[in-house]
């Protein structure tokens, strides 16, 4: 799906934002009900098991009669989307100063990604504005709201802490997913054993070489604090620009 785009905007904004939703003509299907529906498979069984016929029979309805409400996959998974982002349009108003407010959101943010990881292989870029990811955009920018960034800095923050957060969450669920299959770390260091003389070589790549060594003594950091760490790092550089325009 990645590779793929999401529709028009044009095409599936009426749909996200209910203005054109068809009665129900005695089914009971709605749009909000599909994209629910829709969810529960991906959340069960991955992005790859959601089609229009399994929905359907999630649903106890026929599959054409979901055509009437959602014309095809692309406008169900922006559907999908705006609706698992419902938690950030529900969540309190942020509390404490500009940086415990970004924080706070990027750990919701990586919470939902590890609940509902299908939100990884959907594009990344551009989906349509729906009322529930419209309310979340509205809040990671309130959270910047009188740090005396621009709007355009402000907007920049935003996406470099979402970006932060989806490649942290996409690293972790490909190491769990290898752990599952058996490639583990220790099986990935194992099959390097025979070249570690080369790939840890101490004159061609000292500094691999040296960290390579502490990091032996010091131990693997886990997800948390590896995310913890990116995070806060993230957020001191955006405090070093809010400082130069105080």
């Amino acid at each position: 799906m990645n590779s793929q785009r999401w529709p028009d905007p044009g095409a599936v904004l009426p749909l996200l934002w209910r203005t054109a939703e068809r009665p129900s003509r005695g089914s009971g299907l709605t749009v909000g009900a599909i994209a629910e529906a829709a969810v529960a498979i991906a959340d069960a069984d991955g992005i790859g098991a959601v089609t229009m016929r399994g929905v359907a029979e999630r649903l106890g309805a026929g599959t054409m009669s979901l055509y009437t409400h959602v014309p095809g996959k692309r406008e169900l998974y922006a559907l999908m989307l705006d609706h698992v982002f419902a938690d950030a349009a529900q969540a309190p108003a942020g509390r404490g100063d500009w940086r415990e407010q970004c924080a706070a959101i990027a750990r919701r943010d990586r919470e939902r990604y590890l609940r509902h990881p299908w939100l990884l292989e959907l594009p990344a870029a551009r989906p349509a504005f729906g009322p529930n990811v419209t309310a979340k955009y509205d809040r990671d920018l309130a959270a910047l709201e009188g740090t005396g960034l621009s709007a355009a800095e402000m907007n920049a923050a935003v996406m470099s802490l979402t970006s932060f957060v989806s490649g942290a969450a996409r690293f972790q669920r490909q190491a769990e997913s290898d752990e599952r299959a058996g490639r583990t770390e220790e099986r990935f260091w194992q099959a390097h054993e025979p070249f570690l003389h080369l790939v840890l070589d101490p004159e061609r790549f000292p500094t691999a070489h040296r960290v390579a060594e502490e990091a032996k003594r010091d131990g693997d950091a886990d997800h948390d604090s590896s995310f913890e760490f990116g995070l806060e790092r993230l957020l001191v550089g955006i405090g070093d620009l809010v400082a130069r325009k105080g």
